[in-house]
């Protein structure tokens, strides 16, 4: 946003992580040797970070965004764009994250966007092409999303199926966590392209029942970011599900993501919990929980799923 000539002023959890932003123009801790742009203000509080903002761009953890909002709401100003990054499926509720947002803010559903596309962060602060998608219900926040942030290597599409970006973006991270445990027990490519394959044909059945178009979980931020996240090293469900893989625990998966979320970990159990409720077969996911949050060896998921009886594609 920063270098398609928006204003920026960033929020930090942690004040020391503003104060270095501001002074040195780097975030060590997650992006090092990447410079920042010089515009780019940093603030340990949230109402300085809001004040007069025309969009405000949610990028924490999906589990952890409701106790955030509930701190920011009284922030938000009367017709900002509330734009979500959070990849996931509230576990509890159930809600997906623009759902979330309108519960805890009580916005017009209209005002809130989310963005989602194969867009590994590091890729892209290094200036590296990549393309996402912006869906919104009203087509000019959309667009004026589509202005806030394009540069000449980040293009953005809009779209208005908010529903198909928030399943896309939440299920590619379990689907990763297969990927990676099956590269992890030393299967080859094969094995992943048809996971990815079969995990696009869950997150389809799943989108469609919940009223997403098929044709949005074709395009970027299905297919695009699914491939993304279960190929590339970059990604951390892929990286945590393949430590799994050569046999490790989840504590140690979790040193070998550096410390950051795993999304898939916790939204594997609500993507599962959410598909029940709509009656949809998700074979794949429901592997990923059981050795995520019961105890079942990677070898005996992936025997699980490769004794299910066979089927018309």
């Amino acid at each position: 946003m920063a270098e398609a000539g928006t204003d920026v002023t960033m929020w930090a959890r942690r004040e020391e992580v503003a104060k270095r932003i501001d002074t040195t123009h780097e975030n060590s801790d997650y992006l090092p040797g990447i410079a920042l742009p010089s515009s780019i203000r940093a603030t340990h509080h949230h109402e300085e970070a809001m004040a007069g903002a025309d969009f405000i761009v949610l990028a924490v953890p999906s589990q952890s965004l409701r106790t955030n909002l509930e701190q920011w709401k009284g922030s938000i100003g009367p017709d900002a764009t509330l734009l979500s990054l959070a990849k996931g499926i509230e576990t509890g509720t159930l809600m997906r994250m623009s759902q979330v947002i309108v519960s805890v803010t009580g916005v017009e559903p209209g005002r809130v966007a989310v963005l989602s596309g194969p867009n590994l962060a590091h890729e892209i602060a290094g200036g590296q092409p990549a393309a996402t998608v912006i869906a919104c219900s009203d087509s000019s926040r959309a667009l004026a999303l589509q202005d806030a942030c394009a540069t000449g290597y980040f293009r953005p599409y809009t779209n208005s199926d908010v529903i198909g970006c928030e399943i896309g973006g939440a299920c590619k991270n379990v689907i990763a966590l297969a990927c990676g445990m099956a590269a992890g027990s030393g299967f080859g490519d094969n094995t992943v392209a048809s996971i990815i394959t079969r995990g696009l044909a869950e997150t389809i059945r799943l989108g469609v029942a919940l009223g997403a178009k098929a044709s949005t979980l074709a395009g970027l931020a299905g297919v695009g970011d699914l491939v993304a996240t279960c190929t590339s090293e970059l990604s951390r469900n892929r990286t945590f599900g393949e430590r799994l893989g050569r046999g490790g625990s989840m504590e140690s998966a979790q040193k070998a993501t550096n410390g950051q979320v795993a999304e898939g970990v916790k939204s594997c159990t609500s993507v599962r919990a959410l598909a029940a409720g709509y009656d949809v077969e998700m074979p794949l996911t429901d592997a990923v929980h059981r050795v995520c949050h019961e105890g079942m060896a990677v070898s005996d998921a992936i025997g699980q799923l490769l004794g299910r009886r066979t089927k018309p594609e």
